[in-house]
């Protein structure tokens, strides 16, 4: 596997490499050379194989023979040991659960990939990684314990003050070994921003070896490619036009999807499914793209107001609207309606979406009223990580998985710094 940086002012790498180094020495992020075609007959047989053996296929094709098949399939294993069920919420709509990792969130794909890719090409070295993630919520809980006890690897995860979940909270500030949390006086942008100057300041790039577990990491968006495929394996018996819906903030995992698409994975079309932070969807409208302040949001993971993965979506269309919009419609949506659709589908259907799974159900419905197909969206994290939010909503309460209640009897350790650079590299060169 090739990789090129979207900057275009950079050598092209391997995937150790891209890995290894988050983003490229310009700036930009690596995205392949050329995304491979998979053969028809692997479609024509798809709904007969497993998640697992369909993932090692996908994997194959995208990395080659950057790691041995036999590595790749006990990476595979040891990372996806949980399930994806696909529950039915109407005849036309499913949800695919992607929330029955360790942290409850569909981030664990992308976190327990990457930590064993890491470590498989770590293996061998002698000098310390640091691995830098900034969070809007789910990302950090599911990197820390991805990589939690890793030999050689320091985790340092920056998230807003204030601005996630008790739980989502809990899950990336009680951990300790190896894993440190920041709490910063600001917003995820601001989180964001300080980790992209940390990967191009030149002093700390002297004094440690710095990587990131952010969908930025190419790592992150390999493994969140598998569970599209499965999807469509789930729905395709079906025989209609399929579209999937993405709850989207910082836009890795639509990113995802649209490498499968161009892999050949037969969806008809995504839609990227936003709250208040409607800055692509407005793209997709105008064909502008005008970054916003963060809004505050109930969907908070989802709270992005310039996301990072969006000049890989341009990347693979050519900075092209047009061509983007034949595969992308756009919807964004706002707190009341969110609650609305949570309070609707538990009503009717018996079935407790949380806020960000609500969302994506919002987009797909909204496309489905006026197409003739079937279509599935994510449901991304468990509802009880919102407890307070969904049991508001729908008059009743949320069941606690006991992975959950686990880390929110454990006492919070975070350390605290205002939303400036200078003060986070003073922290990183005197730790």
């Amino acid at each position: 596997m090739i990789l090129y940086s979207t900057n275009k002012k950079s050598e092209e790498v391997s995937l150790k490499q891209a890995v290894l180094q988050g983003l490229a020495d310009d700036g930009g992020l690596f995205m392949p050379t050329e995304i491979p075609s998979l053969p028809k007959a692997f479609f024509d047989t798809i709904e007969k194989k497993s998640f697992l053996d369909n993932a090692l296929t996908v994997a194959n094709a995208l990395i080659g023979k950057d790691v041995p098949e036999d590595a790749l399939s006990d990476i595979i294993k040891g990372a996806f040991s949980f399930d994806i069920p696909l529950a039915p919420i109407t005849d036309t709509i499913s949800v695919l659960e992607l929330f029955h990792g360790p942290t409850l969130s569909f981030k664990d794909f992308g976190a327990r990939f990457m930590a064993r890719l890491l470590s498989y090409f770590v293996k061998d070295g002698k000098q310390k990684i640091t691995i830098l993630v900034a969070t809007s919520g789910d990302t950090g809980s599911a990197v820390g314990n991805g990589f939690l006890g890793v030999e050689g690897i320091d985790v340092i995860i920056l998230y807003p003050s204030g601005k996630v979940s008790e739980s989502q909270e809990k899950q990336l500030t009680t951990l300790g070994q190896n894993v440190t949390a920041l709490e910063i006086k600001g917003t995820f942008d601001d989180c964001q921003r300080m980790v992209k100057i940390a990967f191009n300041d030149k002093e700390l790039n002297k004094k440690m070896k710095l990587t990131s577990a952010n969908s930025i990491n190419i790592a992150r968006l390999i493994p969140q490619t598998f569970y599209y495929f499965y999807a469509y394996s789930k729905v395709k018996s079906k025989s209609k036009d399929i579209y999937i819906s993405v709850p989207c903030g910082n836009f890795g995992n639509l990113t995802a999807g649209l490498i499968a698409k161009r892999m050949g994975l037969p969806i008809k079309k995504f839609i990227a499914s936003c709250n208040a932070n409607d800055t692509v969807t407005n793209y997709l409208l105008k064909g502008i793209f005008k970054p916003k302040d963060t809004v505050k949001t109930i969907s908070n993971a989802m709270d992005v107001g310039n996301p990072s993965n969006f000049i890989r979506m341009l990347e693979l269309y050519d900075h092209d609207v047009e061509r983007m919009r034949e595969d992308i419609k756009g919807y964004s949506f706002s707190d009341d309606e969110t609650k609305q659709a949570i309070k609707e589908i538990f009503r009717n259907h018996d079935y407790i979406m949380d806020p960000h799974g609500a969302v994506g159900y919002l987009g797909l419905k909204q496309l489905l009223n006026s197409i003739n197909g079937v279509g599935v969206f994510l449901e991304t994290s468990h509802p009880a990580k919102f407890a307070g939010i969904v049991e508001e909503v729908i008059g009743g309460k949320v069941e606690m998985p006991e992975a959950l209640e686990q880390f929110l009897k454990r006492d919070k350790k975070s350390i605290v710094l205002e939303a400036s650079f200078e003060k986070f590299k003073e922290y990183l060169i005197k730790r």
